[in-house]
């Protein structure tokens, strides 16, 4: 039998402390990747009443085009109760119990403070009761990013801080599975949702076993990686 994943992500205003999400998308899909529902909404009480803290946000620049894809009805703009009410439908018809993101804290976060400060805290968690998170940076850092192969691509491709970390980012982590080295993140919530179920479903494909708890310190994995393949290029 199917079990059912949810992965979700936000594009976000305000502070990375309290953001707030204006874009909201979602996929309903497998373990395998095949997607079988997709939503995208605009958050009407933050794309439209909060048009100056939106207006600063990190992407703000892409606000021209999602104008065009409200126009079009690529995307549509929604109370911030009926996304909720829409995204608990869909969980309840496909029988999903766990949802994950690339970096679930965050998004998590995220929905909490848009029904705490859109309802004033009438309702103050987004996710149904008993609902199970899991994180798929956390995910990609201990399987395909944890390997000799990713360390040398993002070094050769410029993946790389300036003190030496390679990037574990959802962006750096798609280019290399796609052998895409120029590839740019969309940065508007149901494309990147995409690229996220991609990653989740070829971590389960290495079929290496997995902790897939939140973990805010998993980029450190594979930097263990990265110093070990340096020893031995030192060595040689």
């Amino acid at each position: 039998m199917t079990e059912y994943f949810m992965i979700v992500d936000t594009e976000t205003a305000n502070s990375i402390e309290q953001p707030l999400p204006y874009d909201i998308g979602y996929a309903i899909c497998d373990e395998q990747g095949n997607i079988y529902l997709e939503r995208s909404f605009i958050v009407a009480e933050i794309f439209l009443d909060m048009e100056d803290v939106v207006g600063k946000a990190c992407f703000a620049n892409k606000i021209p085009e999602y104008w065009d894809d409200i126009k079009n009805g690529t995307r549509i703009i929604k109370s911030i109760v009926t996304i909720r009410k829409q995204m608990w439908k869909d969980m309840k018809e496909y029988k999903v119990k766990k949802v994950g993101a690339y970096n679930m804290a965050f998004d998590k976060k995220a929905l909490n403070n848009a029904v705490r400060y859109c309802l004033k805290s009438l309702i103050r968690w987004w996710f149904p009761f008993g609902t199970q998170f899991f994180c798929v940076w956390n995910m990609a850092c201990q399987t395909v990013l944890n390997t000799t192969s990713y360390i040398k691509f993002a070094k050769k491709n410029g993946f790389v801080s300036k003190s030496n970390n390679v990037s574990t980012s959802a962006e750096a982590c798609y280019s290399f599975l796609t052998n895409s080295p120029d590839f740019v993140e969309s940065h508007t919530a149901l494309e990147d949702v995409e690229i996220e179920i991609k990653i989740m479903a070829d971590c389960y494909a290495t079929n290496i076993q997995m902790i897939t708890d939140i973990d805010p310190q998993c980029w450190r994995i594979p930097q263990g990686m990265r110093r070990e393949l340096e020893v031995k290029e030192a060595l040689r």
